[in-house]
């Protein structure tokens, strides 16, 4: 039977990869921008394969941490809180020296009319950070958003693709990267720029989004006719082992699962689940946001979770009463706009 406790165990199993692995990695662990939707996962993913391998070492969550509930539980799992505003030089200079860093510190809802504050999230913070951690090994969360729409024919953006971003949103998130980049080349910084493309979590996420239309009948829109995902414990994982790969010159990784998703067919498989007929608008382009994590597969192999467990475990969620955090990923939108 599904509950919050059930689903928080699932994103916070580390595998016996992920343990392995972090045997070998040397130092603390800080994650900033720790209290956004997979923040907290992350802190406790990391936690517990260092609590499984036994190794004497810690997990710092950096956040603000407006939602005291979400601290608690940090706390109590044994995961060191540190309360930090990052646009605040004299926070970030409080906290300490860490030789790993998990930066996912970022805006992107609410962009339109106020980009301003994204830019200052997207660019300048990672400034203020950057010039804080110059010898820390980076992990630096971004956007499958940067890469221009292509064909599902194409298998997807590479890391090799151009960046092509289109609108204020996914423009910040290439600032963000080249801030970083530029910190790599001056400072000497070893980074990895980690381009995910939508996590799943029952909670939240596109099947979440797609499985609600069905279940409330509401139309789904078909401009985007196909997306990537990924199940959230598989992307937690792929984050932090890849703090083994940061490196100077940066190394840039694609993190999604290995299928090119229809909207349509995902629909109709949740609409056979909820005996319901999904209802449709709009008409598929013959391109989309899709994104080709080959590589991060064949250096972590493949996630856990299937496309298929996905989408049974979030119709499972939903007849079952879950939980909704009412943040949709607007995966439907193709001009940058959020």
């Amino acid at each position: 039977m599904w509950d919050q406790v059930s689903l928080e165990k699932l994103l916070t199993k580390p595998s016996t990869r992920l343990v392995e692995d972090i045997k070998s990695m040397k130092g603390d662990i800080m994650i900033l921008g720790a209290g956004g939707k997979m923040g907290p996962s992350v802190c406790l993913m990391a936690q517990h394969a260092i609590n499984e391998a036994k190794l004497d070492k810690k997990v710092y969550a950096v956040s603000r941490f407006t939602n005291q509930e979400k601290r608690s539980q940090l706390e109590r799992e044994g995961v060191v809180v540190l309360s930090c505003d990052l646009q605040k030089k004299d926070d970030l200079q409080a906290l300490p020296e860490v030789e790993n860093i998990i930066f996912m510190a970022g805006r992107k809802f609410g962009t339109d009319g106020n980009e301003w504050q994204t830019w200052g999230m997207n660019a300048v913070v990672p400034t203020l950070v950057c010039e804080r951690f110059k010898k820390s090994r980076f992990v630096v969360f971004s956007s499958g958003n940067i890469y221009p729409l292509v064909t599902a024919s194409s298998g997807g953006a590479s890391e090799s693709t151009p960046c092509r971003p289109l609108g204020e949103y996914p423009q910040s998130c290439l600032a963000r990267e080249r801030i970083f980049e530029y910190y790599a080349k001056t400072c000497g910084t070893k980074v990895l720029i980690y381009r995910l493309s939508y996590a799943i979590a029952l909670e939240y996420g596109v099947i979440s989004d797609i499985a609600r239309k069905v279940y409330n009948q509401i139309p789904l829109d078909l401009g985007n006719g196909c997306f990537n995902c990924i199940w959230q414990a598989d992307a937690n994982e792929y984050a932090i082992r890849s703090l083994l790969l940061a490196d100077n010159p940066p190394v840039i990784l694609n993190a999604t699962g290995p299928e090119l998703v229809g909207v349509k067919e995902t629909a109709k498989k949740l609409g056979v689940l909820f005996g319901k007929d999904p209802i449709f608008t709009g008409e598929e382009n013959g391109d989309a946001y899709l994104i080709n994590a080959s590589k991060a597969h064949s250096v972590f192999g493949y996630p856990h979770v299937s496309l298929d467990t996905m989408i049974a475990w979030q119709a499972e969620w939903i007849l079952a009463g879950g939980h909704d955090l009412n943040m949709p990923t607007h995966f439907e939108e193709r001009k940058g706009s959020y």
